[in-house]
């Protein structure tokens, strides 16, 4: 990949260009969030929804999970494609999966029940997202200048979960009451529609296009594969990132159904709720790369994400089976996850240096981590929740977090303590 510094000047000039945001690419971020919005405006409603609807909780989980598999593959496959066919042309090839499959997913599978039409659809929509997501991503990488490439970063994750998380739980919460569940989702093309057409019509940056060609980064890609063999506590660190976010994951498969229909919180409640835990995630972030360069990465990793995880997700079962509805309640226990799950971003600033010649494939197997996670949560979910229940599977998600607790302990070196900025860059992929 060929580095520019386009929009140098903007940079040391401009009050975004010192942020990371150069202007050739500054509507991408906008178009980052409005279309992870459409992403994830289903995100905590469309397993109970399916259900009411008459679908098995197996076949839910089945759809979610080969999603999910879906996902991990295009997170994988992202950069190379960016590299090979510029970003521009991965990101719109996202944007056209994205909606065209949705448009079958609910017009065709959803309409008409037909699981066989919604497992395909749905499935295929998987490649949307990464591809949109994860190329703009290689994009800001490639256009930044290098003094604030790292803030670049943090805005490109910032933009993106806010999208995914916050403000598509916060709008569903406020549209589901007035205009039902169906309509909602229906309403995501909107947001997917207004960030494929701001992508157009206002990202003026050069998309540029590696000489090595299609089939040299994808031997790139999986030749990367080769830094576990010769060091393995970076695929240790890729083992972690894989337990970081696997609730967030398997929750929507069964999490929404049993706080709306056996707690009994309303739709626009559990909503809220689940905003609030990636409001808080976002915050946490940023408050996690500064504590882990004043008390350093592995202990932040270990203690404030892995254990406060371990509490935090039983909670989120036994805080509603002991005081039932309360609102007030399950904020708190939200807020805490989302802060325990922020804790693990130091590992984008431990992991590179456990590989300090071949960093680049090192952030690679974070990046099949972050992926893979969004396949193992509701593979999880779909394999355990039926013989060990909700608090049975609760439990078991506590247990991963518990064993990643010595696992973080496993990537402990001298570099790993060294503070980098790195660490700020990392929030929940989707």
């Amino acid at each position: 990949m060929r580095e520019n510094a386009e929009g140098e000047s903007g940079a040391r000039q401009t009050w975004l260009g010192r942020q990371g945001i150069v202007r050739p690419l500054a509507w991408g971020f906008l178009a980052v969030l409005l279309f992870m919005v459409g992403d994830g405006v289903e995100l905590g409603f469309l397993a109970p929804y399916l259900e009411s609807i008459g679908f098995a909780a197996t076949d839910v989980a089945t759809l979610v999970s080969v999603y999910g598999i879906v996902v991990a593959v295009a997170a994988w496959l992202a950069g190379a494609l960016a590299e090979a066919w510029g970003p521009r042309r991965v990101m719109l090839a996202g944007f056209l999966i994205w909606f065209v499959f949705e448009l079958l997913f609910l017009g065709i599978g959803v309409a008409t029940k037909n699981y066989p039409v919604m497992l395909i659809s749905y499935g295929i929509r998987g490649l949307g997202y990464p591809f949109f997501s994860y190329g703009f991503l290689v994009w800001v990488t490639m256009r930044t200048p290098k003094e604030v490439i790292g803030r670049a970063v943090g805005w490109y994750w910032f933009a993106s979960t806010a999208g995914l998380g916050v403000v598509s739980s916060y709008f569903a919460g406020i549209v589901i009451p007035w205009l039902g569940q169906l309509a909602t989702m229906w309403l995501s093309l909107v947001f997917i529609a207004a960030g494929g057409v701001l992508l157009i019509v206002a990202v003026r940056a050069r998309s540029e296009r590696s000489d090595a060609g299609l089939s040299a980064n994808l031997r790139k890609v999986a030749g990367g594969l080769t830094v576990v063999k010769d060091h393995p506590r970076v695929g240790v660190g890729g083992v972690v990132r894989i337990i970081n976010t696997l609730c967030f994951y398997a929750f929507p498969v069964f999490i929404s159904t049993h706080m709306i229909n056996e707690i009994g919180f309303t739709l626009s409640q559990w909503q809220t709720i689940w905003g609030t835990m990636l409001f808080a995630n976002i915050i946490g972030n940023v408050a996690a790369g500064y504590l882990g360069d004043r008390i350093g990465q592995i202990t932040v990793v270990a203690w404030f994400g892995g254990l406060l995880c371990v509490i935090s997700v039983l909670a989120w079962y036994y805080v509603p089976e002991w005081l039932g509805a309360n609102f007030a309640a399950a904020m708190a226990v939200s807020i805490l996850l989302g802060l325990a799950m922020a804790a693990y971003v130091p590992l984008s600033a431990i992991v590179p240096l456990l590989a300090p010649n071949n960093k680049a494939a090192a952030v690679a197997i974070l990046n099949l981590g972050a992926g893979l996670s969004n396949a193992v949560g509701p593979v999880l979910a779909r394999i355990f929740l039926g013989p060990l229940g909700v608090g049975g599977l609760m439990w078991l998600l506590a247990g991963l977090y518990a064993v990643g607790i010595p696992l973080t302990y496993v990537l402990r070196d001298k570099g790993a303590e060294q503070s980098s900025g790195a660490g700020r860059a990392e929030v929940i992929p989707g």
